[in-house]
Parts: C-alpha cells; structure tokens; sequence
C-alpha cells in the first residue's frame, strides 16, 4: 500500500518516539559521561597547585541498573589517577512511604532494611577506586532514611571515610587544604559549626554536602568549594526548558558549576536514577576537578 502523508508522519513518530525510549531506558542511563573542570581557589596554597579531585555521587545501588554506570565509572576513575575520590551521597534508595498505618509501617520498616543491606554489594564495588589519598564521603537524604549507622560502618568498613560533621587535614610542604564533609540536611542533623570549628580561617576548605541548595547557608562560612549532588539534574531535562522535575533542596542549583558569593559550588548528576530508571539530556556523572592556586 502507498504511504500517505499521515501515515509516513505516524511511522516517522513512532520510529522517534522509539529511539528517545532507547536512548533515555537503556543507552545514556549506562553510559557515564566524564566532565573535567579547572577551578581557581583563591586561598588554596601554591604547594596545592594542580591538585585532583574525582567526584561520584547518587549511585542508588541497584542489581539491575546502576551497577552498569558504576562500574564503568570505577573503569574511567582508575584510568584517571587522581589524588582523592569523594562520594557525596545516596548509596541507597529509601522505599516510598504510601499509607500511615500500622501495618504499612511495618512494611515500610522491612523495606528500610533491605534498601540498607544493599550498602554491602555498593560498598564493596566502590573500594575497587583506587586514589593517593583515599576515599572520602558523606551522607545523602536517602542514606539518612533508611539506616545512616548501618551504612556508616559499612563504608568505614571498606575503607571509605565518611564525614559526618567532621573535617580532616591533609598537608603538602607544611600547608594544609581540609576536606570537610557535614551530615545530611534534610534526614540528618548537620552542624556546619561543629564541622569546621578546627579550621583555622585562612586555610582552604572544600566541603561535601548532598544537598546542592544548602550552598546558600554555606556561603556565610569560609569555605571555598561545596561538593553536591542529590538532584540528578532531574533526570530529565528538556531542551530550552530544562528539568521539570527536581527534589526539595536540588531547585536552585540542580547542575553544573555556580559563584554563591565567595564560594564555589559544583552539582554533580549522579551515577543512578530514583523512581524509573531512565535519563533523557542527563547521562550519569563523572566528575574530576583540578583545583588551581592564585598564589
């Protein structure tokens, strides 16, 4: 039978609309992209100078999905040989509390455990990054809501330090850069004064925090860069328009690089997905940032 015109424009639709599923289902959800950046930090000492940092964020460790881009971002990582590898965040996904009553709470409950229990299969494929000063990491919102203990210990377990309230030093010709990393803010009980109480004003600090839109409190202290993540660029992202969809405190600076005052502030996308599987204009994250002395 000849083509008409409508139906030529129906096969032409059905034959886009197909390759956008692919793409967004399978293709970009498991290919990571790698984003390299130089940042100028204005108190970074001389002896810092060219100083690498790898950045993984929002894996939501699933059998299925993000097993896929994590371990392609170990492969890409390892090749890259950076300095330090952070991790700012969600190793887990908290289930969706749907009812309030009793019942549905105990289900809930047993759900929290086992989204917890998958710590150990995402831990133990994350000690394969390799870094000359080590791992280092903080808590998302996700991590907070199901069992925040239960990962901690197995992340220090595997050698991945994970820094709740607390910041630690690392020296280079007698000058330090901190790395500081606070609990999470919207399940956990962060205390930026107690983080960075140790740390003399002059020196550099870099911070992680899941949550991006917490930049805004983070900007009264002295702190010269926040490492991000949490909004998954919103996974989504239509051209022109950008993402429709984003989570409570990943609003206002869902992706990429920002100036928030004196401070630095960089958003990563994240290696897995929330809620369905699929990325669209939004493949997962690999980030390596080289931080640049002014002095």
């Amino acid at each position: 039978m000849p083509f008409t015109r409508r139906s030529l424009f129906k096969l032409s639709a059905s034959v886009a609309l197909t390759a956008i599923a692919v793409d967004s289902s399978v293709l970009e959800p498991n290919s990571p992209k790698l984003v390299e950046l130089t940042l100028p930090i204005k108190r970074l000492p001389a002896a810092w100078d060219g100083f690498r940092i790898a950045q993984l964020s929002d894996f939501h460790y699933d059998e299925d999905f993000s097993v896929v881009p994590l371990r392609k971002a170990v492969e890409v990582i390892n090749t890259l040989k950076p300095d330090l590898i952070v991790l700012t965040g969600d190793f887990v996904t908290a289930p969706l509390f749907v009812s309030r009553s009793k019942k549905a709470a105990e289900v809930v409950s047993r759900r929290k455990k086992a989204a917890a229990d998958l710590i150990d299969p995402c831990a133990q494929l994350l000690t394969k990054l390799k870094a000359r000063l080590g791992l280092y990491a903080c808590l998302g919102n996700h991590d907070a809501s199901t069992d925040p203990d239960r990962i901690f210990n197995t992340l220090q377990s595997h050698n991945i330090t994970v820094l709740r309230n607390h910041s630690v030093p690392f020296e280079k010709e007698g000058k330090r850069l901190w790395l500081a990393g606070v609990d999470d803010v919207i399940n956990g009980s962060p205390d930026l004064d107690i983080t960075l109480q140790k740390i003399p004003t002059d020196e550099a600090v870099v911070l992680l925090a899941h949550e991006p839109d917490y930049a805004t409190h983070v900007a009264k202290y002295s702190v010269d860069l926040q490492l991000s993540g949490h909004s998954h660029g919103g996974q989504v992202r239509i051209p022109f328009i950008g993402a429709p969809i984003l989570p409570e405190l990943g609003v206002k600076y869902s992706k990429g690089l920002y100036q928030v005052g004196k401070l630095a502030l960089y958003t990563n996308v994240g290696i897995g997905t929330v809620n369905l599987p699929v990325r669209f204009d939004c493949p997962p994250e690999i980030t390596l940032i080289t931080l640049k002395s002014n002095s």
